[in-house]
């Protein structure tokens, strides 16, 4: 089964569509088809940049595409609730076990906190999550509403995900307006999540490098 035909699963787009009502309830940033669909992108597009055998890169897709089905259950250890709905999704669609551990591995791996880049699936799907900061994710409308996460990915008008032509760095560059949120703000919110990047970074061997507004931060 491909990533094309997981798209395409009327069951998954009905558990990420209930699962992103669940976030908008609470006013958390999008999660829906716009993230998985970025976050599968690029999480595939880092494994087949590193030359990574082709079925891996549709896993990471697939990873990516599924993530963050968890928060159908709860906001709360979604990565452990979204890797069993995954596992159960993929065993029933003839999934082989060995592509269900590496794709439930990855999914119950992708968040700071509990999450370590156990496998190259696993460290392209957090480098592909965790970078995906921008302002359309903003639920609230009014400025006068914004918390610092809305701050903050608002503030970020370009986002790019790049790796080098020696493929030794990974880069998340980012354009903010300052005037928005400051920078501070984006190391006060994001520094674990920078942090399990970089750890995801090397499980690849890479380095990862994090460019604001053309200066080196990390």
């Amino acid at each position: 089964m491909t990533y094309k035909e997981i798209r395409h699963d009327e069951a998954v787009k009905t558990y990420i569509r209930q699962a992103d009502a669940s976030l908008e309830a609470l006013e958390y940033t999008e999660h829906s088809f716009p993230h998985v669909s970025r976050v599968a992108e690029v999480a595939g597009d880092i494994l087949q940049t590193l030359g990574y055998p082709e079925r891996d890169v549709e896993l990471a897709r697939i990873a990516g595409y599924l993530h963050d089905i968890g928060n159908l259950v709860n906001r709360i250890e979604h990565s452990q609730s979204g890797a069993l709905m995954a596992f159960r999704i993929l065993d029933k669609r003839g999934f082989p076990p060995e592509e269900i551990s590496l794709i439930a591995t990855a999914i119950g791996n992708h968040d700071e906190g509990t999450g370590v880049p156990v496998n190259p699936i696993a460290a392209a799907l957090i480098l592909a999550d965790k970078t995906d900061v921008r302002r359309n994710r903003v639920r609230p409308k009014e400025m006068s509403r914004f918390d610092i996460h809305d701050r903050v990915n608002y503030s970020v008008t370009r986002s790019e995900v790049k790796i080098d032509d020696a493929n030794t760095v990974l880069q998340l560059r980012l354009t903010i307006d300052t005037e928005v949120s400051s920078v501070m703000d984006y190391f006060e919110i994001f520094m674990t999540r920078m942090l399990l990047c970089r750890q995801a970074a090397q499980r690849l061997g890479l380095q990862f490098q994090l460019i604001i507004n053309e200066q080196k931060m990390l």
